[in-house]
């Protein structure tokens, strides 16, 4: 007797819908706790930064959601190279008048009010288009030196080369391994895969160790004491946020480390915050959510129909991941320090809509199985 399949055709998974959907109510509830003392000394105004992630980031991400949704994905596939194209002249717009210089980043574009990422915006673009290029079958690109491996490396190179210069080393690496894991789900040939990962260590290591700020984290991470009043304070302070919150927490909104201590807990550190009110527990809560956002992304991967879709999912539920454990592994002390958010959860517009257009994409992808 065949087995029986837990979906219907033609049905979106609802159990990952139910997961994006409380990765962002629980992302929504955290930043009104790790932000609200935050916006009332800077702005006079404790809901500042909830209402600024509400307007700027979830009316549009849930936009984005939908249009993935309803949207014929397929559709993307002719679409794939302007998007890019856009991409990477918004990515080349940070470094002209137009860019907004913060905290000695370039990352931003401000157009009157507003203001963007496009390295959030390059990761939908850059996954949609490596699909649409390595599931063409008559070119045969996943198994090609000159027409595929070649060409994949140019693309890569470019793209992360703009963001070194922002800088946003670490937005580049997950974009990087993202795309790696999505030309393998392609069936790239195994030593081009080796040869790639070669070049990205050699070329990551190279960076860090020209530049001292980058060399700095390194050090740090080895050794967080080094450091305490300097490099290595960021790193100490969010450790000792996770270590206050024991097994279940000091209860939501009695962090004392983010009012005083804990840098940029409305961003990267967000997890620390996490930790110290809802403890273990609350943690492991939050990490399991995630687990299962890629378990089923990757499932709809894995019964996708078309290889465009199956490299899509492939790509945006690497990413997602990648970028997670990056963020969790960081502020844990389990990685060298970054200045990554916590996807669905940290402060950022830009990247809660790319996030949630990623979603609905993958929703779509769902129903097609």
């Amino acid at each position: 007797m065949a087995r029986r399949r837990s979906y219907k055709k033609g049905s979106p998974d609802f159990i990952f819908m139910g997961v994006v959907f409380l990765l962002v109510v629980f992302g929504l509830v955290m930043l009104a706790s790790a932000s609200s003392d935050l916006a009332k000394e800077q702005f006079g105004d404790s809901f500042y930064y909830l209402r600024h992630q509400i307007t700027r980031g979830l009316i549009l991400g849930i936009l984005g959601f939908i249009f993935g949704m309803l949207f014929p994905y397929r559709k993307l596939e002719q679409y794939a190279v302007p998007i890019l194209v856009i991409s990477i002249i918004l990515l080349i717009l940070v470094f002209t008048p137009l860019g907004i210089k913060v905290k000695g980043s370039e990352r931003w574009v401000g157009v009157g009010p507003f203001s963007f990422q496009p390295g959030e915006i390059i990761k939908l673009s850059f996954i949609i288009f490596l699909s649409a290029w390595a599931s063409n079958k008559n070119r045969d690109r996943a198994k090609s030196f000159v027409r595929g491996l070649i060409p994949f490396l140019i693309l890569i190179g470019i793209v992360s080369g703009l963001l070194f210069l922002q800088p946003s080393t670490t937005t580049a690496v997950i974009i990087g391994v993202a795309s790696v894991i999505t030309y393998f789900a392609a069936g790239a040939n195994f030593r081009f895969l080796a040869a790639i990962l070669l070049v990205g260590v050699l070329a990551v290591g190279l960076l860090t160790y020209i530049t001292p700020y980058r060399m700095q984290r390194i050090m740090g991470f080895f050794d967080p004491s080094s450091d305490p009043l300097g490099g290595t304070y960021h790193i100490n302070q969010a450790l000792l946020a996770i270590g206050s919150g024991g097994l279940t927490g000091v209860g939501f909104g009695e962090s004392t480390t983010k009012l005083y201590y804990l840098p940029e807990p409305i961003g990267d550190s967000i997890f620390a915050v996490i930790a110290e009110e809802f403890g273990f527990i609350g943690s492991m809560g939050i990490i399991l959510l995630f687990f299962v956002f890629v378990w089923r992304g990757f499932l709809i991967g894995k019964h996708s129909r078309d290889d465009f879709g199956r490299l899509l999912a492939f790509g945006f539920t690497s990413l997602i991941g990648i970028q997670t454990f990056i963020n969790i592994g960081a502020i844990s002390g389990l990685l060298p320090l970054t200045g990554v958010p916590l996807p669905f959860v940290s402060f950022g517009g830009t990247a809660l809509a790319v996030f949630l257009t990623m979603s609905g994409i993958l929703v779509n992808i769902s129903k097609s199985r």
